[in-house]
């Protein structure tokens, strides 16, 4: 992007942007039909309901599956914020295969979070190699109620055995290795629960049988599938921290998946608003206000995945907030760019098509819209209380909205299941230079006022208590995107497009304000929209 006087000469020394165009250019160009990663091969397998099986080895080959492993056994993966640009850029080209693809980060990070260090190096290794790694942790009867699972692991001397079914899970037919989440105490509840890693390749073939995949609406090629195991004996080793954790790490392992689900939108959106410009959509308006919100995605995100970093102990709100925000806000702007491209949008196994098929499963994998609202909710003493004492994490708020910085070390240790301080995005002042600063304060006053009348239950959340959830995701949003903007200001975007944004953001929570036209500001070109 330009900033208002041009492209900056600026040098950075950390650039998670650069990278990732870098991997992308390696790809090569996705006109180019002799490449695998071309547009033309993604269409065909898509309407072939196929996996991308080409594409991934020259995924692997490039290196991606070793930005999914930390530096510390081996990886590429230092900052959190790489990674989401990388998968970004994948995603851009074809959202079937980053979410084929980086299921074996999701397969594997509950080893990152919890496992020892030589489980941590064996998966590290097999992850590098290509393995393909996948997380069984729903099923059948009980969807997102992970607490209700049947799947159990009775203990013997030195062994688990295994019985029992996983459903909906993305490469269990793929997937080598596994980590499932087993019921090992009959009476269930928060510590009834262990993880184990089982790898497919060392059972015997009839004591564990694959499901047939699903067919999807999106995502056709993905291998959404199913295991039972039926006496599947794996060693007592293989278990990823102690008896009865299992709950607890997979809590905490899906606080940095949730964060990085964000690269799939923002991919997304990319991929649709580039279509909608190179397709000469005319109405400047939609393009002007897609761009507006697309920059808000990603500067809400790029806070999100420096967060993994610099603030580990407020991930519990963090992450739920971003896996609502993100994915609505982008299924939003690929609706509305598809009404103004017209028929193009709706050509049946079309570009635009296809991403709009695919985009709409982000927000229902890893915790859909209801299980993130409602972990907000379950928070909002911790938040009022923080708001109210107005405490933040100074140091790691800084460092959250740094972009050109290379962020701390992730530390394991330091996350945490309830963000007890609050969330400092939202909690730490405003400066007088923020756009709309007082409407922020007003709206930030009004929005914890009403949170305190709430009693959180588990049971019974009132249709009203989700709302105040959602309008609580559009406050992080805006004050992250203030934060941003102001503390670190980024020379590539023209600072009128962040009064756009924080305009947008607060007609969204009621508050509409006089602000300038995005239809007259300038459009990047084609290119800069990647």
């Amino acid at each position: 992007m330009t900033g208002p006087n041009g492209p900056s000469a600026t040098v950075r020394p950390y650039d998670p942007v650069a990278l990732a165009a870098a991997f992308d250019r390696a790809l090569g160009d996705p006109a180019d039909e002799s490449r695998a990663f071309s547009a033309t091969r993604v269409l065909a397998l898509d309407r072939d309901e196929a996996f991308p099986e080409e594409i991934t080895a020259e995924l692997n080959e490039l290196g991606l599956a070793a930005h999914y492993v930390p530096e510390e056994y081996g990886g590429t993966l230092r900052s959190y914020e790489d990674l989401l640009q990388i998968v970004r850029r994948v995603a851009a080209r074809d959202l079937t295969t980053a979410i084929g693809h980086a299921a074996s980060y999701l397969g594997s990070v509950c080893t990152w979070v919890a496992g020892t260090a030589e489980q941590a190096r064996l998966t590290a290794k097999e992850v590098m190699a290509g393995t393909v790694h996948s997380f069984g942790l729903t099923e059948r009867d009980h969807g997102s109620d992970v607490l209700s699972g049947e799947l159990t692991a009775a203990a013997t001397p030195g062994r688990y055995r295994l019985d029992g079914e996983k459903w909906l899970i993305n490469n269990a037919t793929r997937g080598s290795r596994l980590c499932i989440l087993a019921r090992t105490d009959a009476a269930g509840g928060s510590r009834g629960f262990s993880l184990f890693t089982v790898d497919k390749r060392e059972l015997p073939e009839d004591t564990y049988r694959t499901l047939p995949a699903v067919r999807t609406h999106g995502i056709r090629g993905t291998d959404i599938s199913g295991i039972e195991f039926r006496g599947a004996v794996v060693p007592a080793g293989t278990m990823i921290g102690a008896p009865g954790q299992g709950a607890e790490i997979v809590l905490k392992s899906l606080q940095l998946t949730r964060t990085l689900c964000a690269a799939l939108s923002l991919g997304s959106a990319d991929h649709a608003l580039r279509l909608a410009v190179r397709h000469g959509a005319g109405d400047r308006l939609v393009l002007a206000e897609a761009y507006a919100d697309q920059l808000t995605v990603e500067a809400v995100s790029v806070v999100a995945a420096r967060s993994l970093h610099t603030l580990p102990g407020e991930l519990g709100v963090v992450s739920a907030v971003v896996k609502h925000f993100v994915p609505t806000t982008v299924d939003a702007v690929i609706e509305r760019l598809g009404a103004v491209l017209g028929p193009e949008a709706y050509t049946a196994d079309g570009p635009f098509q296809k991403v709009a098929r695919d985009h709409r499963i982000v927000g229902i994998f890893d915790g859909n819209t209801v299980v993130n609202l409602l972990a907000l909710v379950n928070q909002f003493p911790m938040l009022v209380r923080g708001a109210r004492r107005a405490t933040h994490d100074e140091a790691g708020l800084m460092a959250a909205t740094a972009p050109g910085v290379l962020p701390p070390v992730f530390d394991r240790e330091r996350l945490s299941l309830i963000s007890l301080g609050g969330c400092s995005i939202t909690q730490a002042p405003l400066t007088d230079e923020v756009p709309y600063a007082d409407e922020l304060r007003a709206i930030s006053d009004e929005l914890h006022a009403e949170m305190a009348a709430v009693r959180p239950s588990a049971r019974d959340t009132r249709p009203e208590t989700f709302d105040l959830a959602e309008r609580y995701t559009l406050l992080f949003a805006a004050m992250a995107c203030a934060h941003l903007w102001t503390r670190h200001y980024d020379e590539r975007v023209d600072a009128r497009w962040g009064k756009v944004c924080l305009a947008r953001l607060l007609t969204r929570l009621g508050h509409p304000v006089p602000s300038l036209r995005p239809e007259e500001l300038p459009l990047p070109d084609r290119e800069e929209l990647r």
